[in-house]
């Protein structure tokens, strides 16, 4: 759309770069951006963080503007980075849950965030280079729809956005596949067209989460004991912020056989252990809904969806009940594994997202 102007959050990666590219080809007057939220100032710690946080990502972000001719800027997005997805990450691990900080980031720093500045200084959309496109139903909503590409589609980390951000957003990269959008950045010259995607989350590279919050917050919680469902106890674990339902590796219980984690009780401080059919259940609750490709449903309403307890779930038909202001219950006709508080419930229909929660 010619003369319209959009604002990409670029992170030095080749799928934002191909992003900004195609935005441009296609006539916009496109702004890169990246966002500075890693909070510590030392050069070279910011260095070795890499990912979407480190200098490097500024370095490649800036090269691949002055390549296909936009301007550049950083932003800094380290006071609502910290308090809306550092804070939160932390906050949910001393309290027994597993988050999602990812999906908190989306949706409170790319969009809230970055929208409302961007907004600011004129734009009329941003954009990302995530694997999903948007779309206006019939029913006038509009939707987080599935990519072209089911291996990397981001649809699940994206469900929480609202109808006014998704009116203002861009996904261009949805409509490719991964070999393809390297293609185009290889043909473009773009600097980045054979970078690695970045894996872990940005601000805890080495995986050690429970290390992280300590260093964090200055808290860790104490050992305690590994029980079964009875209460017998099978050993001593290291602290609940060193585990997830579902979670087999790492236990060091010598028991001979698979187990999992089924349950974390923070009130007596017990992680509860079981067998490979005790962590399938048919039901969860969820809280912090939202409704996206449908209409929020009536306090003791039901319909059907398919529903993802994870990233890497590949969904289940289930019915869900409002059950309250800010409350469903989701059944799922066949047993999922490992339903995980703290984790995202979405909901599909007809390959958009139709909503989701939070599973308590």
């Amino acid at each position: 759309m010619p003369n319209k102007k959009v604002v990409v959050g670029m992170s030095g990666g080749v799928d934002s770069s191909v992003a900004a590219l195609l935005l441009k080809e296609q006539g916009y007057d496109v702004i890169g951006v990246t966002m500075q939220i890693w909070q510590d100032e030392d050069e070279f710690t910011l260095e070795e963080q890499g990912g979407c946080c480190g200098l490097s990502a500024v370095d490649d972000a800036r090269r691949v503007a002055e390549t296909i001719g936009i301007p550049y800027y950083v932003m800094n997005f380290k006071q609502e980075f910290k308090a809306r997805v550092m804070d939160y990450f932390a906050e949910e691990y001393l309290s027994g849950r597993t988050p999602n900080p990812c999906i908190a980031c989306n949706r409170y720093v790319k969009w809230e965030a970055l929208l409302n500045r961007s907004l600011e200084i004129g734009a009329d959309y941003i954009a990302t280079g995530h694997y999903a496109q948007i779309r206006q139903l019939e029913n006038g909503r509009y939707a987080i729809c599935n990519s072209v590409t089911a291996e990397k589609d981001q649809t699940y980390a994206l469900y929480n956005l609202t109808q006014e951000q998704l009116s203002h957003t861009l996904m261009p990269v949805g409509a490719y596949t991964k070999p393809e959008i390297r293609q185009i950045a290889e043909k473009a010259g773009l600097p980045v067209a054979h970078k690695h995607d970045s894996q872990e989350i940005c601000f805890v590279p080495d995986k050690d989460y429970a290390s992280f919050i300590t260093n964090y917050t200055g808290r860790s919680l104490p050992e305690g004991n590994f029980v079964d469902e009875a209460g017998n106890v099978l050993g001593r674990h290291k602290g609940i912020t060193h585990y997830t339902v579902g979670q087999r590796r790492g236990l060091g219980l010598p028991m001979g056989r698979r187990v999992f984690v089924r349950e974390l009780r923070m009130d007596t401080n017990e992680v509860v252990i079981g067998e490979g059919d005790q962590v399938f259940s048919n039901d969860l609750t969820a809280d912090r809904i939202t409704f996206m490709g449908v209409p929020p449903l009536a306090i003791g309403e039901s319909d059907s969806f398919i529903g993802k307890i994870r990233y890497g779930h590949k969904g289940s038909p289930c019915i869900v009940t409002r059950t309250g202001e800010d409350s469903i219950r989701c059944s799922f006709e066949e047993p999922v594994r490992a339903i995980t508080p703290g984790q995202a419930l979405v909901l599909y229909r007809d390959g958009y997202v139709a909503g989701g929660g939070t599973i308590r």
